[in-house]
């Protein structure tokens, strides 16, 4: 090669930088290996203004990548090694992936002149992320690394956003890649790109629908917020009078405090209350949301037979589920602003009382709530820990709950009081430990704001070593931890479906204070119940990452907002 074209070269390595740099990227989570060596090499000699953030294990790496995207509307970049660190990384993948939230996973890997030789940590990597991601590949040829990486951000950012993958061989780290292909196109820094509307027609059909139903009730997943359609959503919803509800992953789609909110649908958060006033709907509108068991009560609310519209930008979606009588593929927002513009044409039919069908739902839910909010029985009750946060957090704080005791009560029965990103949990799989990582990057993409981490103990066994992570990079960050010695989710599940027959969901009782202090967190654990508005206090004003260890009423024993218990 002569020296010219040496000049006008990069290596891989450090062409993936500047194609991250290109893109805007500004953090990377993850975790050094030895197939890594040349990427890492690069981030320290190149200036490129990225911030890496080094994790304690790589499923770590991509939660915090999902939600910082989930925060800043921008693509989030983990990283791995090969081998355990590809395997590792895979849960928050397919979680981004089946969220709609786009996050780019790069698992360096082994030479491609090693392969089928028995190198250590050989894995078919394209075959690993292949259902797992929108888009994947392996870059084998370092002159085409710059369009693959531009395929993986036009992949993740346009259509219904998503994850995708790149394995980065060893030996293409090294080689040249050409320094005039460093470009990146900036409509795919930022989702949704490039969306787009439905067709005209069906936006007529559906009008018409919505104009001549007295009780209709929008149903808003997390599509809504993801196309930032809070207002205009708002906007139509008050000029049919509609009832607006959500799922837990559109929580945010309409402020919680709106005379039309509903709240939380569905058999994990919802109330007989709130599931009246979508079997009583003589319409339903789906926005942004699969419509999937858990929204629908096993696909019994909305009842078989209701007139349906259906908002979403996959058109797999639509129909799945339901008989739909108007599909409207696209964006959420560009189909809403038009579905608002041919309503305001005509003259709704509606029946004046959605205000009311919604208050009385948040009514019977606060009768519910309010008795158990205030109970100083012990174990603590976890709606007196919901209340005391309600209290306490500014309207702009943001919640990231893991799945298990959190989730139900935290959708439930925390009001929000804005519209928007402001509650993050994992509703795609539900994979405990999501928590307090996704909380990482939900602060790094939001820093001005409160973030608080809330968890079980069952979860906190799987992620307690990013807790030296936090501290590492004094995150002011509250975690607070329901501890009541089980897996409590199936503990429920075996008291009410199964005969109480409890059977190895529980485990011994930890010290999370003391486990959260020995990495440097201040910590606190909490048994009178009269004790905890005054810790949680001064938990949200220390200036650096802190624990609060609540010992709580484990679910099979409570009052929680899930049906199947229930019934």
């Amino acid at each position: 090669m002569s020296s010219s074209s040496r000049a006008n070269a990069l290596t891989g390595a450090e062409a993936m930088v500047r194609m991250l740099q290109a893109h805007g990227v500004e953090h990377i989570f993850g975790l050094c290996g030895d197939t890594t060596l040349p990427l890492y090499d690069a981030m320290s000699r190149l200036d490129h203004g990225i911030t890496h953030f080094l994790t304690r294990d790589e499923r770590h790496a991509a939660y915090m990548a999902d939600g910082y995207a989930r925060v800043t509307g921008k693509p989030g970049v983990c990283e791995g090694p090969s081998g355990g660190g590809a395997t590792y990384i895979l849960p928050g993948v397919v979680e981004a992936n089946e969220s709609s939230i786009p996050i780019l996973a790069i698992t360096t890997d082994i030479s491609t002149t090693a392969r089928g030789r028995y190198p250590l940590t050989e894995l078919d990597q394209t075959a690993l992320f292949r259902p797992l991601t929108k888009w994947n590949g392996s870059i084998d040829d370092a002159q085409r690394l710059p369009a693959m990486v531009r395929s993986a951000f036009r992949a993740m950012t346009t259509g219904r956003p998503g994850a995708a993958h790149l394995a980065l061989p060893f030996d293409v780290q090294k080689a040249q890649t050409d320094v005039d292909e460093i470009w990146a196109d900036p409509h795919h820094t930022h989702f949704p790109a490039e969306p787009s509307g439905p067709d005209p027609e069906a936006i007529k059909d559906a009008a018409n629908m919505l104009v001549a139903a007295k009780k209709p009730v929008a149903i808003c997943g997390g599509g809504v917020v993801i196309a930032g359609a809070m207002d205009v959503l708002h906007a139509l919803a008050q000029s049919l009078n509609m009832p607006v509800a959500t799922t837990v992953s559109g929580q945010g789609s309409i402020a919680e405090t709106d005379p039309l909110a509903v709240g939380v649908v569905g058999s994990n958060g919802a109330v007989p209350a709130t599931r009246a006033v979508v079997d009583e709907a003589d319409l339903v509108l789906f926005i942004g949301c699969r419509a999937g068991s858990v929204t629908t009560e096993r696909w019994r609310s909305p009842k078989p037979g209701t007139p349906i519209i259906h908002i979403d930008s996959d058109p797999e979606v639509i129909s799945a589920n339901y008989q739909t009588q108007a599909a409207l593929v696209g964006d959420a927002r560009l189909a809403l602003i038009a579905l608002a513009a041919e309503v305001a044409s005509h003259s709704p039919n509606v029946d004046g009382n959605g205000i009311a069908r919604a208050a009385r739902a948040w009514q019977a839910k606060l009768a519910d709530f309010e008795p158990l909010a205030n109970s100083i029985e012990r174990p603590i009750r976890p709606k007196r820990v919901v209340a005391a946060l309600m209290g306490l957090l500014d309207d702009d704080a943001q919640i990231v709950a893991d799945p298990g005791t959190p989730c139900p009560y935290f959708s439930a029965h925390y009001r929000w009081p804005r519209a928007g990103r402001q509650f993050i949990t994992n509703r795609a799989h539900g994979a405990l430990g999501y928590a307090l990582a996704a909380s990482m990057g939900a602060h790094i993409g939001r820093p001005d704001v409160k973030t608080v981490a809330v968890m079980g103990d069952g979860s906190f066994g799987f992620c307690c070593g990013e807790f030296e992570t936090i501290t590492r990079y004094r995150m002011p960050i509250t975690s607070i931890v329901f501890s009541n010695s089980t897996y409590g989710w199936i503990k429920a599940g075996q008291n009410s479906g199964f005969d109480k027959r409890f059977y190895n969901v529980d485990f011994n009782r930890t010290d999370h204070a003391a486990v959260a202090s020995a990495f440097g967190v201040k910590s606190w654990r909490v048994e009178d119940p009269e004790d905890l508005q005054a810790v949680l206090k001064e938990a949200l004003a220390h200036d650096g990452p802190t624990l609060v260890d609540v010992i709580s009423q484990p679910l099979h024993e409570a009052a929680a907002p899930v049906s199947e218990w229930v019934a």
